[in-house]
């Protein structure tokens, strides 16, 4: 059976990436300065420099949740269409954007019988979501029902892996990630963190390393340690505004295993406030987290 596949703005998904798989997005609204915004998802029309330009002048950023009613409406029109849905969302370990999908999904289930609203959570954020989005297109042309093609995703989500380093510690300063103290510290220090998405969808550290150069090589070591036994099909980089060291990081990952193809994008605004102007980030599918 047919299935429609949606996913959020913060999934980081290029324009063409989008139609060539036909995912659909559902914006992300956020306040700059007070100023209301929606991003509709194709990070290739977003003008990201000029918006990470804001965040490094001290601009204000509120982001919103995606709520329930967006999710009922949304999907109601697809289910009256005779099609199933399949949502691949933000982790649950930094958003409630996944629970307000579910509560829709659950209501519209029951409103009509037969038809299904499957919710994926990607335990992940940016190409972490965006990449089980792919997926599920590329499963909806293999003939997998939205049904089975969840049971697949869930699977998956513990093999989709999400490295990334930033150049400000008062990003996740603000956010509560680490203390004043130890944000103040580091950037004297010049200490970059390498963090993750861990099994539960929270953002975690891995470890410290002390220059961009030394944080490029820790990422890269990551990719190595967990790297999937065959090809790597699908190799995805996002950036904050810092494209020089997202093609370095691009050419140390490819001269350890070059994947059947390569994604380097800007990354998303919706997190993009969280992690600031500098950040560095890698997904693939590896190993299990």
């Amino acid at each position: 059976m047919a299935f429609a596949v949606y996913t959020e703005g913060a999934s980081n998904l290029p324009g063409r990436i989008l139609k060539e798989y036909d995912i659909r997005v559902l914006p992300c609204s956020f306040c700059m300065d007070g100023e209301h915004r929606q991003y509709e998802g194709d990070i290739e029309a977003f003008d990201s420099h000029a918006y990470y330009d804001r965040l490094r002048a001290g601009a204000q950023m509120k982001t919103t949740l995606l709520n329930s009613h967006l999710f009922e409406t949304t999907f109601r029109s697809v289910l009256e269409q005779g099609l199933d849905v399949v949502y691949v969302g933000m982790s649950s370990g930094i958003s409630g954007t996944i629970q307000a999908a579910r509560i829709a999904g659950e209501e519209l289930m029951a409103q009509f019988p037969g038809r299904t609203v499957r919710v994926v959570d990607s335990l992940g954020a940016g190409f972490g979501t965006g990449l089980l989005a792919i997926r599920a297109a590329r499963l909806r042309v293999e003939g997998k029902s939205a049904t089975e093609a969840g049971e697949i995703l869930d699977e998956e989500v513990m093999h989709t892996l999400q490295f990334f380093t930033v150049d400000d510690l008062n990003f996740l300063k603000r956010t509560g990630r680490v203390s004043g103290a130890t944000a103040a510290i580091g950037t004297v220090l010049n200490i970059k963190p390498i963090l993750w998405g861990d099994p539960t969808g929270h953002i975690t550290a891995l470890s410290k390393v002390r220059g961009r150069k030394k944080a490029i090589a820790a990422l890269a070591e990551q990719y190595e340690k967990h790297l999937p036994q065959g090809e790597v099909e699908l190799l995805a980089i996002s950036h904050g505004d810092c494209p020089e060291d997202a093609q370095a990081l691009a050419d140390a990952l490819t001269a350890i295993r070059k994947p059947k193809e390569l994604i380097i994008c800007p990354h998303e605004p919706f997190t993009g406030s969280h992690v600031g102007p500098g950040m560095l980030a890698v997904f693939f599918q590896g190993t299990h987290r």
